[in-house]
């Protein structure tokens, strides 16, 4: 317990570490930051679907992960750099409370289940309930089916059962593989692509309007002058 503690202590100084505004400088290699969250249940893929979109690579051998991680990719969309701040969070029960401070922070979150998990496609539920207790009203939300590569003997939720689920809560559905690459750049060039539109059309609503300065009119102007000029020759 002790242990949770220190180590949510940590993580969350360095969560507002990173999440900080950069300086002014280190803003001229990208146009946008984009902040990104995976969530889910522990064994569906998550780490495996960071780790290959950002570094290009599979593994089978990893660890579960411990509280939270992160890494970085810089991506472009519509001529602009787009660097993508991306957290992996662990899905086990005991990391709950640590992950969830992560959720203020993030501008979209990708659900993921297991396709071959149905406990995990069923949680999905429990998931969106805690990215509306947590997260901002207009965080954008994809929902996303790993593990899409293996038999279909092993298939535990059709598609179209993800597809109906997506379709319900409003928000796009991809099945992936990290394994094969299937659909992982798709996942976070869409996602990321929805949130810098939003993000764009919030730019162009918060330009400041012209501001009118209401000049005194001519007979005003004059009378305040020769009121001037009484006083000073007096």
């Amino acid at each position: 317990m002790l242990f949770s503690r220190f180590l949510g202590l940590f993580l969350r100084l360095l969560f507002d570490c990173t999440m900080a505004a950069p300086p002014a400088r280190a803003r001229a290699d990208y146009d946008y930051l984009i902040k990104l969250l995976l969530i889910g249940d522990s064994g569906v893929g998550k780490s495996c679907l960071l780790l290959r979109f950002s570094d290009g690579s599979f593994t089978t051998s990893f660890i579960t992960t411990i509280g939270i991680d992160f890494k970085i990719r810089t991506i472009e969309l519509d001529g602009k750099r787009i660097k993508l701040q991306i957290w992996d969070t662990a899905g086990q029960e005991r990391f709950r409370t640590i992950t969830t401070a992560y959720y203020r922070g993030a501008m979209g979150i990708l659900l993921v289940y297991d396709v071959t998990d149905e406990s995990s496609f069923n949680n999905i539920r429990n998931w969106i309930r805690n990215i509306e207790q947590h997260a901002s009203d207009n965080v954008n939300k994809i929902l996303v089916g790993n593990k899409a590569d293996m038999d279909e003997s092993k298939r535990a939720v059709p598609t179209s059962k993800g597809q109906a689920l997506a379709d319900e809560y409003g928000i796009q559905f991809f099945e992936t593989s990290a394994k094969t690459n299937l659909n992982v750049e798709q996942v976070f060039f869409s996602i990321a692509k929805d949130i810098k539109q939003r993000l764009s059309e919030t730019d162009t609503k918060a330009e400041p309007s012209t501001i009118k300065i209401n000049k005194p009119d001519a007979a005003a102007g004059n009378s305040e002058l020769a009121q001037k000029s009484a006083c000073c020759g007096s």
